[in-house]
């Protein structure tokens, strides 16, 4: 059996169903806890923290670097670069849109993610 959106096999019978779709654990679980890249509590968290040290993770701290070397990337470009679903990359940026290390801004009409 594959999955309806990734169209990978689903294994050992691990599916779920989802508004009349048959789903793999991962995309399920994105179609359950979408990324929100604009959520003003969690903006409002992460500026409450600003005095402290914000631990980022390994594939946030690859995202910045990407992008302080290119000066801006689209999100398809970045999720090669990293090897990442683009599912992953919006949980990664969105993080990092909540904390204002990144930002996105259109260009001879392209969407780009830069540094904030």
């Amino acid at each position: 059996m594959k999955c309806d959106r990734c169209k990978n096999t689903i294994i050992n019978n691990d599916k779920y169903e989802y508004h009349g779709q048959i789903l793999c654990e991962d995309c399920y679980m994105d179609a359950l806890s979408p990324a929100k890249t604009c959520d003003p509590w969690a903006v409002y968290t992460a500026k409450s923290l600003s005095g402290k040290e914000v631990c980022l993770n390994e594939t946030q701290e690859k995202i910045l670097k990407i992008l302080e070397e290119t000066g801006g990337i689209e999100a398809e470009d970045l999720a090669k670069r990293l090897n990442l679903k683009l599912n992953d990359l919006q949980r990664e940026t969105a993080a990092l849109r909540h904390m204002e290390k990144l930002k996105a801004k259109m260009e001879n009409g392209k969407k780009l993610f830069c540094l904030w």
